[in-house]
């Protein structure tokens, strides 16, 4: 049984350091799956996290997750509710637990025009928040958990969250694109 990841902080080098293509061979092995499985538990295990990239638990490797929330939260973005309402309904969708999304060997095949500021934080920066500028549409193509190639469109926050995730393979964090940061 895999344990939980500790969440690696700053400054850590790992952090700073682009990380290794994993061979696609060695995609469903063992260590890869309990790597997974890993992050995954420690996503689940974070209050505020939706997005973990294998450098923040110490492997310097070119896989991240997300978790289906970041689309929930796009998704409540449209509709009509409090703030209280919809963090409300995040808490009782958290509860019965989220699917995540793997992207192994990540790269960028499309990306828009169009960029928006927005606020960003980062498991391995606890308490630092700021306004990151991300292009508002990505296109992605990746390996998943079985090896199998895949191509993954995205707008608004969930792309917020694959180009945050993507900085992390590269050694960089959001606070070198952030402005007005706080913590």
């Amino acid at each position: 049984m895999s344990e939980i990841k500790p969440i690696i902080k700053e400054p850590n080098q790992v952090l700073r350091t682009r990380a290794k293509e994993l061979p696609i061979k060695d995609i469903t092995s063992r260590r890869i799956k309990e790597l997974l499985n890993g992050m995954k538990k420690a996503l689940k295990n974070t209050p505020d996290g939706v997005g973990l990239a294998a450098p923040q638990v110490g492997e310097s490797l070119r896989v991240f997750i997300v978790s289906e929330e970041a689309e929930e939260i796009d998704r409540l973005s449209k509709e009509k509710l409090s703030d209280e309402e919809k963090e409300q309904k995040r808490k009782s969708q958290k509860e019965k637990g989220w699917k995540y999304y793997v992207f192994i060997n990540p790269f960028v095949k499309n990306k828009s025009r169009t960029k928006v500021d927005g606020p960003e934080g980062c498991l391995s920066l606890p308490g630092k928040y700021g306004d990151v500028r991300r292009m508002q549409k990505i296109t992605v193509e990746a390996h998943d958990e079985h090896g199998k190639k895949f191509i993954r469109g995205a707008s608004n926050f969930f792309a917020r969250v694959i180009q945050h995730e993507l900085d992390h393979l590269e050694g960089t964090l959001f606070i070198d694109k952030a402005k007005n940061l706080i913590g």
